[in-house]
């Protein structure tokens, strides 16, 4: 049998993540742009588990497992697995079921955040010692976004993602995450860049409140939303429709898009914002800014 089932099962969770503002400030002369970000973390994600097993497979479900090929080398889960068992010397062995709520190529992070929770869920399953690995060399070989999504803390981010600062305490706020069911791919929205650059926009003052963060983000911006919106008019829709939405502070699209979203004072807010927009067609999740 494949599965060992006196085994036990080690659980992550998969926390979508926001870029509450993006500025790009440069390029490399590899061609990777520079980029200067704060992101956090909402409870809402994905949940990936781990067990033992005779060999590497990956099994999917939720809502957007159609969308990910589970037998493919570029599947990043399966990736993150491999690269972890060959730096540490071992066979690359374990079932990982992988429950899939967050939107694929949506600007979420959900394939940055999966790899980094089975890279923690196997470092406990086959009872690696961190000293042995270099963790951060293998998360940034992932992903820009997968050194970030291990510490999974609101934190500030530079250089292509590999430079990660911890971020200031924000306040509890409703979040409500909006995407139009469509993908972009983040290499044709870098692509397409041909703004001037930005200078960074870390917060000389921290906020005390919700409105205290609106204040500070409005001032800030994502600079990938014009041309996102070149490739996906829809997002320009969502955009739009957040603005006008009754208790929303400030809109904005998170990544490299589509999906967008919407601060508000609290979860109870978020809840009904998300029925004035029901009926447009749009995948919603009303969630929360994770504790920081």
């Amino acid at each position: 049998m494949d599965d060992l089932l006196d085994t036990p099962v080690i659980t992550f969770e998969a926390p979508a993540k926001l870029n509450l503002y993006l500025h790009v400030i440069g390029r490399r002369s590899d061609g990777y742009h520079l980029l200067d970000t704060l992101i956090a973390f909402t409870p809402f994600g994905d949940t990936l588990s781990v067990c033992h097993s005779e060999k590497l497979l990956l099994q999917l479900d939720g809502p957007f497992a159609s969308a990910l090929n589970a037998q493919t080398e570029d599947n990043l889960v399966l990736r993150a697995a491999q690269e972890l068992a060959d730096a540490a010397g071992l066979s690359a062995a374990a079932k990982i079921i992988l429950t899939k709520r967050i939107p694929v190529a949506a600007g979420l992070g959900g394939g940055s955040a999966d790899a980094a929770a089975v890279l923690k869920a196997l470092i406990r399953l086959w009872k690696i010692d961190v000293e042995r690995v270099d963790l951060a060399k293998i998360a940034i070989s992932l992903g820009a976004d997968v050194p970030a999504c291990l510490a999974a803390k609101a934190s500030y981010i530079s250089g292509v993602g590999e430079q990660i600062d911890l971020g200031p305490p924000l306040p509890a706020a409703g979040i409500l995450l909006v995407n139009p069911n469509e993908t972009v791919a983040t290499v044709d929205v870098f692509s397409a860049f041909s703004r001037s650059f930005s200078s960074a926009g870390r917060f000389v003052t921290q906020p005390r409140d919700v409105a205290g963060l609106a204040d500070l983000l409005a001032q800030r911006r994502n600079d990938l939303t014009a041309e996102v919106m070149r490739l996906c008019p829809a997002t320009g829709d969502v955009l739009a429709a957040l603005e006008t939405t009754p208790g929303c502070r400030l809109a904005r699209m998170s990544g490299s898009g589509a999906t967008c979203f919407g601060l508000f004072d609290d979860h109870a807010a978020t809840e009904r914002a998300a029925e004035t927009l029901a009926d447009r067609g749009w995948w919603l999740m009303a969630t929360t800014l994770a504790a920081s």
